[in-house]
């Protein structure tokens, strides 16, 4: 006799990002205050892990955290400060992600103690993929201090590292405890950093907001000039695009095939591990965006006058739309990488094209021709000039 129990149960998550600057200045409770939440009364044992990077160009930053930690002692309780290698260096196996878990260890962090991931988009990847795995998940606290990490990579729901050749092949979805971006620490980044991040603003404009993409193409000069405020106003609308579509989009987890926030990324994926990484994130989303919309519009979707409006502004804010690190590698080789983003989704292969500035469409083909015409036009382009 075939029995069963079947039952639905509904877990509500709060997706919090807020924004501050000095995040560990002496007046500052920000940090303090909101770890303390919805917790025992004991203060809250911390562990920090920073990126190498930033702690290099913030040489009192160790300091400055455990200067700030004991200035809340009723709120936190600092345990240590672990220093891990900054960019895809930390993702590229499981050794920091053991790092991290055995600093968890070995300092007693429990589910009711937080870690702080502080640096760019892959640390906070790795670690919060080594906190999901400990104690079957500690909290995470994302301090994210790169422009792609605070207007994109940190504020989604994901972590995870690099596996078997593939990009984050190994990871889990967790909602982070809060997201806080401190701007004061785009001020230390590299020029090519800065611009890299943008990618993900024009991305989000693309497929979901027109304005905001006139706004990019105003303000184009601006934010490659290293313009504060312009750059402060792009995270903020670029974030909260992409905290609109996480909370309501309907996939938070994605489960499904379409993954409209992966619009340019099924080649830049494919690109960033045949150059080893030697192109950042944000570069090689540049250009499979502009692949992207090149396709869009030698398959009908747009007209060239649209195609030539995002490309020019991709330039304007500082991207070589084909790099010399991408010229060696064979038409063929990109085109794996849309088997590999059908793995990764499963079901469907789901590309996401544009139909207009603004306006997206799924598909499940793509024809191989049309992407080696794209590939050749980028190719043999000649940049224009600057818009606006």
């Amino acid at each position: 006799m075939e029995q069963r129990i079947v039952k639905k149960f509904q877990v509500s998550y709060q997706h919090r990002l807020m924004f501050t600057e000095n995040i560990f200045g002496p007046d500052n409770s920000l940090l303090a205050d909101t770890l303390a939440e919805n917790t025992a009364k004991l203060p809250v044992k911390l562990l920090f892990v920073v990126d190498s990077g930033v702690a290099a160009a913030w040489e009192n930053l160790a300091e400055e955290i455990r200067v700030y930690c004991g200035a809340f002692p009723d709120q936190i309780t600092h345990t240590e400060t672990l220093i891990v290698p900054g960019g895809e260096a930390s993702k590229r196996t499981d050794a920091h992600v053991n790092q991290v878990v055995d600093a968890i260890e070995r300092n007693g962090i429990c589910r009711h103690s937080t870690v702080i991931a502080l640096g760019g988009g892959a640390v906070i990847d790795m670690t919060g993929y080594a906190a999901a795995i400990a104690h079957r998940g500690v909290r995470v606290l994302r301090l994210p201090t790169t422009v792609l990490a605070q207007n994109d990579a940190a504020v989604g729901v994901k972590n995870g590292i690099n596996a078997y050749g593939k990009k984050n092949f190994l990871g889990t979805f967790a909602v982070p405890q809060a997201i806080i971006n401190d701007s004061r620490f785009l001020t230390s980044l590299e020029t090519r950093d800065w611009v890299a991040g943008t990618a993900e603003a024009v991305k989000v404009a693309l497929i979901k907001d027109r304005t905001f993409f006139e706004w990019l193409e105003e303000n184009a000069s601006a934010l490659a000039s290293r313009n504060m405020e312009a750059m402060n106003q792009l995270i903020y609308r670029c974030a909260e695009l992409h905290m609109d579509h996480i909370a309501d989009g309907g996939d938070p987890f994605e489960s499904g095939s379409s993954r409209p926030l992966d619009f340019g990324h099924w080649a830049a994926h494919k690109w960033e591990h045949l150059t080893d990484y030697s192109l950042r994130h944000g570069e090689a989303v540049a250009v499979g965006m502009a692949l992207d919309v090149v396709y869009s519009q030698l398959s009908g979707r747009i007209g060239i006058v649209e195609r030539d409006r995002i490309l020019a502004v991709l330039e304007a804010l500082g991207f070589n739309l084909n790099p010399p690190e991408l010229q060696k590698f064979p038409p063929e080789e990109v085109l794996n990488g849309l088997t590999e983003f059908q793995e990764h989704l499963g079901g469907l292969l789901t590309i996401t094209l544009l139909k207009g500035i603004g306006e997206k469409e799924d598909v499940h083909e793509m024809d191989r021709t049309l992407i080696r015409e794209a590939l050749d036009y980028l190719s043999a382009r000649v940049p224009t000039q600057s818009p606006g």
